[in-house]
């Protein structure tokens, strides 16, 4: 019984539509002291500077960053109308 419910478990996982991961990109980077890396992962600078303070590394504005899409304003399309006729 276990084997035919751990099949069935796998068929129902495999047929699960997914989606792929998307990156996002956040504005602040914690760079760690000594190359240890770093971590763009931060909101705000208050944020970043809670993980690197204990570290001896700082932060420092993410350039890769580009912020949130905006989407395009709609054109207003104006027609010119002619005046109705008066008969």
């Amino acid at each position: 019984m276990r084997p035919l419910l751990f099949l069935l478990a796998g068929l129902a996982c495999a047929a699960a539509p997914g989606r792929p991961a998307e990156a996002v990109e956040y504005p602040w980077c914690a760079n760690f002291a000594d190359g240890a890396g770093a971590n763009c992962g931060f909101m705000t600078y208050e944020e970043c500077m809670l993980t690197a303070r204990g570290t001896g590394g700082y932060c420092a504005e993410n350039v890769m960053y580009t912020g949130p899409a905006v989407a395009a304003r709609p054109r207003h399309v104006t027609r010119n109308r002619r005046p109705a006729k008066k008969d």
